[in-house]
């Protein structure tokens, strides 16, 4: 495919969007098997233009001076954006959008003159739950994020991960939040198909993901829980803190999403053990950790998932926040007594992080709270996560 080709094919991609509930993933998906003709490059360079409009759909709009866009007006603003001619793209030629007309051929409208919901690229509504950060926090979210991996210390350290995966040309630097880290910084196309992945010594996960796993703090010999434990990635972060040694359960409300996860633990050397919905309750006050990462607005995590930022509500908010509550309580029934339960969000809104901790401690007068909540955001070098520790208090 041409670069004009792969433009076009982006407008096609965003207009469907914006027609639909689809998520990106799923259109681009679509997509890629419709489109024999275009090779897993074309396909990671459309990919590429349709995020980098998503993650700055306000900002693309308003500098292409566009009042209702549509993705032809994204594309547009976008390669503004990254100081791109967009007239060079939109020739007319074979598979090439169309020209640009007299009004689209003008020149970009500053960005700077835009209101502040505009150059943050957030939904009005949003503005004010995010006041308490300053614009260089919220920045990183309108860029692509790093892909960072997480040195699986049950069969490598760092160095050897490193070499190995040099070894296949993926170029890799120690990230900042987790001394297990990995940001890749050549090549992170070839992670998944070199020998480091294959063969477990590496897994991909964000740097503050990796950092909560940490704070968390497993113990090896202890019994661990990872309530929400989607495909899997804390978890195996878990068993590695606990070297290999003590029960690790993983559990989700929708099984499916684990179904991957023991062919993830086999690789990486991990023992778990999965728990069913309707066998969760058989760990009641057993658990030395059970750790929660409850499902939330993933706002710490939109340079990753740029589309869920336009479809988030505040109804969809409120719904989130009801089954946090929920979640937290039932997660403490398995905590015992002397153990500890982990709240997680990768969301920068308050509602869904410090309220309900303080929500939660109101209501179960047997908990206290532990050490300082961590708090990282996208400008710490990952993305966002808020994590407390709760204790369950023997004297209560």
């Amino acid at each position: 495919m041409t670069p004009a080709a792969r433009v076009q094919a982006a407008i096609e991609l965003l207009d469907r969007w914006l027609a639909s509930d689809a998520g990106m993933d799923r259109l681009l998906a679509q997509w890629g098997r419709a489109s024999r003709y275009a090779g897993s490059g074309d396909r990671r360079a459309v990919a590429d233009l349709v995020y980098d409009a998503l993650r700055r759909m306000r900002s693309a709009a308003w500098v292409a001076g566009a009042e209702a866009p549509d993705g032809r007006a994204l594309l547009r603003g976008s390669l503004m954006l990254d100081g791109t001619d967009p007239g060079a793209l939109f020739s007319g030629g074979v598979h090439a959008p169309t020209p640009l007309n007299d009004a689209e051929a003008v020149s970009a409208r500053p960005l700077d003159t835009a209101p502040r919901a505009v150059r943050l690229d957030l939904p009005d509504w949003l503005v004010p739950e995010l006041s308490y950060l300053p614009e260089t926090v919220l920045a990183p979210l309108r860029r692509r994020a790093t892909l960072f991996l997480r040195v699986n210390t049950l069969k490598t350290d760092m160095a050897g991960a490193r070499a190995a995966l040099a070894s296949d040309g993926v170029e890799t630097k120690p990230g900042r939040l987790s001394p297990h880290c990995l940001a890749v910084s050549e090549n992170p196309q070839r992670v998944q198909g070199s020998r480091a992945f294959q063969d477990g010594l590496v897994e991909i996960q964000d740097a503050a993901s990796q950092a909560v796993a940490e704070f968390a703090a497993a113990q090896p010999g202890e019994t661990v829980l990872d309530f929400c434990a989607g495909g899997g990635g804390k978890t195996l972060s878990l068993a590695a803190s606990m070297a290999g040694q003590g029960m690790l359960y993983a559990h989700e409300i929708s099984p499916t999403r684990l179904a991957q996860l023991p062919q993830r633990a086999a690789r990486a050397g991990a023992q778990v053990t999965l728990v069913a919905p309707e066998d969760v309750g058989g760990l009641a006050q057993s658990c030395d950790l059970v750790l929660v990462d409850a499902p939330c607005s993933g706002s710490g995590a939109w340079a990753r998932n740029p589309d869920a930022k336009w479809r988030l509500t505040r109804q969809g908010l409120e719904d989130l926040i009801e089954a946090q509550d929920r979640i937290m309580d039932e997660a403490a029934i398995l905590v015992r007594p002397g153990g500890r339960l982990v709240y997680v969000t990768c969301s920068l809104i308050p509602a869904e992080n410090d309220a309900r901790v303080a929500a939660f401690l109101a209501r179960s007068p047997n908990f206290l709270e532990g050490p300082a909540p961590l708090r990282l955001t996208p400008a710490d070098g990952g993305d966002g996560f808020f994590a407390a520790m709760l204790s369950f208090d023997r004297a209560g």
